[in-house]
């Protein structure tokens, strides 16, 4: 499964008051590990920042005064993202943002959404800490993720920190291996394997119960809240 972790930042709050977004990042997972692929660009707006976003972001319109516009990038960044699972902190701001973008590039372009799978991070920690702060820097004291170097926000930063928080989020499980890429030839780490002898006793078998199998389901129910489940998958391949 691919995903990609996306964040922007904007020259304000609202689209439909002719707001731009300044800056795209995105970074890839691909079965739950990151790939060292990103996407990163800096984006001239064609109209000032609010003083209010600079606060956030710290970006200027001096800053973006010879960068590309975003019909420069699009082609590009749509290869990217396309068919990826786009995993979002508050997802509606960003979509918003982009499909905003993409009709100002070409009236009868396709929406993110049907290109795209969108998983909402800020959803799920809802359901899962309801009551609770859920911004990203909550979410990164609750899961004890280090975002001691974000003094201001920054889409390719944020994108690599929520990248961390959905993993935790979602169990913290980075991959399933059952004998693959990163097993030894054994199958195995090596510097863990331990040899039996051939005339050892035989193993005794213990099967879980009903409580145990039941809290395992729950366990995998809630992996697959942030996308599928890579114990399953192999599971149901097997």
């Amino acid at each position: 499964m691919r995903q990609i972790v996306l964040d922007t930042e904007t020259t304000g709050l609202e689209a439909s008051q002719g707001h731009r977004i300044i800056e795209i990042g995105c970074v890839e997972l691909e079965r739950r590990r990151l790939t060292g692929r990103n996407f990163h660009v800096y984006l001239q707006p064609d109209r000032e920042i609010d003083a209010g976003a600079i606060e956030v972001h710290g970006i200027t319109n001096e800053f973006l005064a010879d960068k590309p516009r975003f019909a420069d990038v699009v082609e590009e960044f749509l290869t990217f993202v396309r068919g990826a699972e786009l995993v979002i902190h508050n997802a509606p701001f960003d979509v918003g943002f982009l499909d905003h973008e993409l009709r100002r590039w070409r009236p009868n372009a396709e929406p993110i959404k049907a290109i795209c799978g969108i998983v909402d991070t800020l959803v799920m920690a809802r359901r899962l800490h309801p009551g609770q702060r859920n911004t990203l820097d909550a979410l990164c004291k609750r899961y004890g993720i280090d975002n001691a170097h974000r003094t201001l926000h920054g889409a390719l930063l944020d994108a690599e920190i929520l990248a961390d928080v959905y993993l935790g989020m979602t169990g913290g499980q980075v991959s399933l291996s059952l004998g693959g890429e990163d097993a030894g030839a054994d199958g195995g780490q090596a510097g863990r394997i331990q040899r039996l002898p051939a005339d050892r006793p035989a193993l005794k078998v213990l099967q879980a119960g009903d409580e145990e199998r039941q809290a395992h389901e729950a366990w995998l129910d809630r992996l697959e809240q942030g996308g599928s489940c890579l114990w399953r998958r192999e599971s149901e391949q097997a």
